[in-house]
């Protein structure tokens, strides 16, 4: 594995080397340690050392010994970036998810990563007042940011998602209904846009990086991949508990996206990012958007929602033909970022750091739909 460091994993640019410049980030080592797990499961051997490595990497130099919580960002070397950064919620959801999956996998070491990871969003991310999760705090966790953003508030809920699978716990299932709910309403009132930005109240910002709308987890604006990834997650949790009500929302927000997001300056492809009347705002084309768009279709098909006008399964194809022609630069290897024509560009995403989205996407026809993806490879692993 490429992307892989000695003390966990990097950053990967085009030319399939570490960029050494963005060090070793957070999010990007549970992702892959998270998508080796599933590998493994799901009969891939040669990624048990892959998912071994982001384990000892989470345990070691990620681990904030003094505070608790993981460091968003260390060096190739293994030091803290910025030991006094804030630490992200965002981040702490996927340590969450890389360690459910490492129990599912079996991985010895893992069980002490799952407590730590579980006892952190207790004591720190999870507000039981609100019914959702902060998004900042300092590095000693004495104080919390006032910003509040649903991106980490999704990932929470795909993390708390898996918590509930290698637990046996529902309250943690309980926990990402009542964000979905959240969600639900915020996007039912706005058109079903997702609003992304909200102040300490939970109150949405929809101005929030006017001047900044490509910012890679803060855009401006609503984002058609964030419609379809809730779409999907929606659709997991509502089969999970019962909630057959929340079929018609999923399929809203995903007509939404579709409409917002496929071609809306003309030129094939989703674009990142709109305003709240669905004018485009940034027009690259997210790998990620592509491969959410089509969980997100599968999910509704294997339900057998009725989505009246469009032909699911023939988008899903349309949509795989166009990632073999423009995203997909070799087996293994997305182009993260691309323009109208096609083109890569990199004015949000340099080089390929991580294979999640797409990795999840190839999995998701075979997986169970009330788990996560690793509650379901455990399963059918037996």
């Amino acid at each position: 594995m490429k992307s892989q460091a000695p003390l966990g994993f990097g950053y990967l640019g085009r030319d399939g080397q570490l960029i050494e410049s963005e060090g070793m980030q957070l999010w990007i080592n549970c992702r892959m340690t998270h998508i080796a797990c599933v590998a493994y499961m799901r009969g891939y051997q040669e990624a048990l050392p892959m998912a071994e490595h982001g384990l000892k990497a989470l345990l070691g130099v990620f681990h904030d010994e003094e505070f608790g919580g993981w460091y968003s960002r260390v060096e190739l070397d293994g030091k803290p970036s910025n030991p006094a950064a804030s630490k992200e919620a965002y981040a702490h959801a996927f340590v969450c998810l890389a360690a459910s999956s490492l129990v599912q996998a079996k991985i010895p070491g893992a069980q002490e990563l799952l407590d730590l990871a579980i006892a952190s969003q207790l004591e720190h991310w999870w507000d039981p007042q609100a019914g959702m999760v902060v998004n900042e705090i300092s590095s000693d966790f004495s104080e919390v940011d006032a910003y509040r953003g649903i991106n980490a508030a999704m990932h929470s809920v795909e993390a708390y998602q898996a918590l509930a699978d290698v637990t046996g716990d529902e309250s943690w299932a309980d926990r990402a209904l009542l964000m979905i709910d959240f969600t639900v309403d915020q996007a039912k009132a706005h058109g079903w846009r997702i609003p992304e930005h909200y102040n300490s109240l939970w109150e949405p910002d929809l101005d929030y990086n006017l001047d900044r709308p490509a910012d890679p987890f803060r855009p401006y604006g609503a984002t058609p991949g964030h419609g379809f990834e809730w779409a999907r997650l929606v659709l997991q949790l509502a089969l999970r508990r019962g909630r057959s009500d929340l079929y018609a929302p999923a399929l809203e927000l995903f007509k939404r996206a579709l409409a917002d997001g496929w071609a809306a300056d003309g030129k094939p492809g989703f674009v990142y990012a709109t305003d709240f009347e669905g004018e485009v705002s940034v027009a690259a084309r997210m790998h990620w958007v592509l491969v959410e768009a089509i969980s997100a279709a599968n999910a509704l098909a294997q339900l057998g929602v009725e989505a009246e006008g469009l032909d699911l399964v023939a988008l899903q194809a349309q949509w795989w033909a166009y990632a073999e022609q423009v995203l997909i630069d070799s087996p293994g290897r997305w182009n993260h970022e691309v323009n109208g024509d096609g083109e890569v560009v990199t004015e949000t995403w340099p080089g390929m750091p991580d294979i999640y989205h797409a990795a999840q996407a190839t999995y998701f026809p075979f997986a169970e739909l009330p788990l996560s993806f690793s509650g379901s490879a455990a399963q059918q692993r037996g």
